[in-house]
């Protein structure tokens, strides 16, 4: 590759509502989602990287990264990755810091494959062409007629997995996946996440509730936080009923915790969050030391591509409002068929392309 140094760094913060006014999960609600949108740029070549975060990510970039990655060779993305941390150290280094550095290195990643000529999904390792993936909505704020319409969508659509948010209201979770598993059926894949909604010893009950409906998955039944929480449901919760953590990782000091405490039986990673593409796969490199499962947090197209670098991929979160705000910003994003996401591999990068007139709309 001839040298090309980074001459541009651009930065919108894009806003889009909820289907639903407002949506919610165990712990929180919301009313609009917010990408931040990058665009890094060197000899006519623009790669594009986006985090979900606080529209203030993207001062953080202005201010903080862009003069760090200006003038480096489009090939350095250790060495970018390096100096956007040690310049966020006096602002610190999760949260808000560790989204604006995910979306400057995820358009990094992008701009280096753009300018090989090659589909970042080659670059990273062509691990898998297909991406399995789960369908992920079934808030807590739907009805139990809402549930049914959308299971039974998915179920149409051919997914092999799906996911239900519960842990809002403890007494309404048992008709909630009762609602669910006779949308979909007995031969579909069932999780459930309760974003750290219960305690403990509630967790523990509802566990055995969950596993009565064949479900598979039980994804943050206490705080993230909660890492002895986590391992006494690993080790006490139903046989069958994996339990996953790990969405809120900003590092890979945060990860490797969490795996010497036990705490889960699959490792979710975000590349949005845990300081991009390259963070992703060293949260990959821990899981291959210990033999443990990898599963992308939401942001699909972006973990479609991700996934091609990583040896313990286990599947990708589809979660619907990112599905569909990306469908809106990019043309291009990987189909869905048959519960799998297919990579184009004969364009550059990730393949899409930003649609101007959305973007001009939706930029706050």
């Amino acid at each position: 590759m001839r040298a090309h140094k980074v001459e541009r760094v651009a930065v919108k913060a894009l806003k889009l509502e909820t289907e639903q006014q407002p949506e919610s999960d165990g712990t929180i609600t919301w009313d609009a989602t917010t990408m931040v949108l990058v665009e890094c740029s060197a000899n006519g070549v623009t790669g594009l990287g986006y985090s979900y975060a606080h529209a203030a990510t993207a001062r953080i970039i202005e201010s903080e990264l862009v003069s760090c990655v200006t003038g480096l060779d489009v090939s350095a993305t250790v060495e970018a990755h390096r100096r956007m941390t040690v310049a966020v150290r006096n602002q610190g280094r999760d949260g808000i810091a560790a989204a604006a550095i995910s979306a400057v290195d995820n358009a990094l990643w992008d701009l280096k494959a753009r300018a090989l000529d090659v589909s970042l999904a080659s670059l990273l390792g062509l691990a898998r062409t297909e991406v399995p993936v789960y369908a992920s909505g079934g808030f807590t704020s739907s009805s139990l007629d809402m549930l049914a319409r959308e299971f039974g969508e998915y179920r149409e659509r051919g997914f092999t997995r799906v996911k239900l948010k519960v842990g809002r209201d403890v007494t309404r979770d048992r008709d909630r996946i009762r609602t669910v598993r006779e949308a979909i059926g007995p031969d579909i894949g069932l999780m459930v996440d309760a974003n750290g909604g219960y305690e403990r010893k509630e967790a523990l009950r509802m566990a055995e509730v969950f596993a009565e409906y064949g479900a598979e998955w039980f994804e943050e039944p206490v705080s993230s936080d909660d890492l002895s929480g986590l391992q006494l449901l690993r080790d006490r919760g139903p046989a069958g009923l994996a339990i996953a953590a790990g969405e809120y990782g900003y590092d890979t000091t945060y990860f490797r915790r969490m795996l010497d405490a036990d705490a889960v039986d699959v490792l979710q990673v975000d590349a949005t969050r845990c300081a991009g593409i390259t963070g992703f796969l060293r949260a990959d490199a821990l899981c291959v030391a210990r033999g443990l499962p990898l599963s992308s947090h939401c942001a699909p197209l972006l973990h479609a591509f991700a996934s091609s670098g990583s040896a313990q991929f286990k599947h990708l979160e589809y979660f619907r409002d990112h599905a569909r705000m990306e469908a809106l910003v990019f043309d291009g994003v990987p189909k869905l068929e048959r519960g799998s996401l297919k990579l184009e591999l004969t364009r550059p990068g990730n393949g899409v392309r930003l649609r101007d007139d959305v973007v001009r709309r939706l930029t706050l």
